[in-house]
């Protein structure tokens, strides 16, 4: 599996492209800006999917690029998508609204994408619909846990006892996970646990 990174907009939002190496397909995680960066990374792919962490503004602003193409959410930020109270965008004068989320993804959800294995777990906290996408032996953790930290609680929708409960489950995962967060450096789950349990 193979895993190119772009830091893009505002907040310098890590987008993931994550295939097959050889493959004519691609996932696309959390397309925070600058659709025409992620196409030229794409080098003639095409996306499969487009699978959203959460449903901040910094992580959806180049969503409008993949209409037609398949989108995940899970249910309880589907609303961040239409309303930028919600997003977050107001903050920054982003009051545009993003395309409907195709399909939802919740706890336990697991899919067959661009010929990868995809299992969901929900990490309530940053957002109430916050999730983690486990592929391969990489987590794609949003703003959930970062190297070296965790998402912030304050927005609408946050709640830090839950960030907190989601962050312990995520943790005690077995296996030493690689951990592609939403903002920052790559790290591993057994350098984090390290930090914080």
């Amino acid at each position: 599996m193979k895993i190119d990174t772009l830091v893009l907009g505002p907040v310098q939002t890590n987008c993931y492209i994550v295939y097959n190496e050889g493959a004519e397909e691609a996932i696309v995680i959390d397309p925070g800006a600058k659709p025409e960066k992620i196409r030229e990374a794409l080098d003639g792919k095409r996306a499969a999917a487009v699978l959203l962490t959460h449903g901040h503004f910094d992580h959806t602003g180049a969503l409008g690029a993949f209409e037609g193409t398949p989108i995940y959410i899970h249910p309880s930020d589907d609303v961040m998508l239409t309303d930028s109270a919600w997003s977050g965008g107001y903050l920054i004068g982003d009051t545009e609204p993003r395309p409907a989320a195709t399909d939802y993804v919740r706890e336990g959800t697991k899919l067959h994408l661009a010929g990868l294995d995809i299992a969901v777990m929900h990490t309530p906290g940053h957002t109430l619909g916050s999730v983690v996408y486990m592929i391969g032996d990489a987590l794609f953790t949003g703003d959930t846990l970062f190297c070296g930290g965790f998402g912030r609680t304050d927005l609408m929708g946050g709640d830090e006892e839950e960030l907190f409960r989601s962050l312990r489950r995520l943790l005690s995962l077995e296996k030493n996970w690689i951990i592609c967060p939403g903002h920052g450096s790559p790290s591993t789950l057994e350098e984090e646990k390290g930090k914080y349990i």
